[in-house]
């Protein structure tokens, strides 16, 4: 497949699916509301999922935020990440334009927002997913919990061996950044179905959905700052495991789909 031409970049959507974050959430949005100032050019829009949260989550992310503008999406009650995910790929696509680019990072602080312009340039650059990886050189998850970190090593030693994507370290982190064609033809495809797990594996799935698509990818050496965390682990450690084991069964047996986006991604 012919690798997807550069192109000026579009609008920079982020997706923040929030389950009782508002400790975090105040902080997440000044450094989003500083990066926008720094680099105008991404034109953010923050999209919050909140997933039927029995703290303030809704309240505080609906809170002005100077130089930045907030969307708020709500679940009437708990769904799981799976589900506040899919609504907020659905929201977004449906208001982003061909050559925008869609990001997905968690709510609880630990992602480094600064990491998106280095993201977008590689979108800008022709490849269609950018991956902010934590086992690329420069890359560090060394603040986690020593049973997240071996869940997610684990996990990536098996999604690399059954799914070989070319430069693709890690599989299961949830900040990502995404061509907004890509996402807009996997919602066409797929519908409701496009993302059917409803914990973390649902990352996981997404990427081996858009893998039939042959999208170029990339990562960018992330250094995960669970140091700053204010909120609870959402993470059940064996069922996201189970959930892992049987996502890589069913996707090694599924067929790809029967309109391949070659064309969309070369154009």
């Amino acid at each position: 497949m012919s690798p997807a031409t550069p192109e000026t970049p579009g609008r920079v959507h982020v997706i923040l699916p929030a389950f009782n974050e508002e400790e975090s959430l105040p902080n997440l949005l000044k450094r989003f509301a500083t990066l926008n100032q720094e680099h105008p050019e991404l034109n953010l829009v923050i999209r919050v999922i909140d997933d039927g949260s029995s703290d303030r989550t809704a309240e505080v992310a609906a809170l002005p935020v100077a130089g930045l503008e907030v969307i708020v999406e709500q679940h009437p009650k708990n769904m799981g990440l799976g589900q506040a995910m899919l609504t907020g790929v659905q929201k977004t696509v449906a208001a982003a334009k061909g050559n925008d680019m869609i990001v997905a990072m968690d709510a609880d602080d630990t992602h480094d927002v600064n990491l998106i312009p280095r993201m977008a340039g590689q979108l800008a650059d022709g490849a269609s997913i950018s991956i902010a990886s934590r086992f690329v050189e420069g890359g560090c998850d060394d603040t986690a919990p020593p049973f997240r970190r071996l869940l997610s090593r684990g996990a990536s030693v098996v999604f690399r061996t059954v799914f070989p994507l070319e430069g693709i370290k890690d599989f299961t982190s949830g900040y990502r950044m995404y061509r907004a064609d890509l996402l807009k033809e996997a919602v066409r495809h797929w519908g409701e179905r496009l993302i059917e797990e409803d914990g973390f594996a649902c990352m996981v799935e997404l990427l081996l959905k858009l893998r039939h698509w042959e999208p170029e990818m990339r990562e960018v050496p992330m250094l995960l700052r669970y140091d700053r965390k204010l909120s609870a682990s959402k993470l059940k450690l064996f069922r996201t495991l189970r959930q892992y084991l049987v996502l890589a069964v069913r996707n090694s047996v599924t067929p790809a789909p029967r309109n391949n986006m070659a064309h969309v991604l070369a154009s």
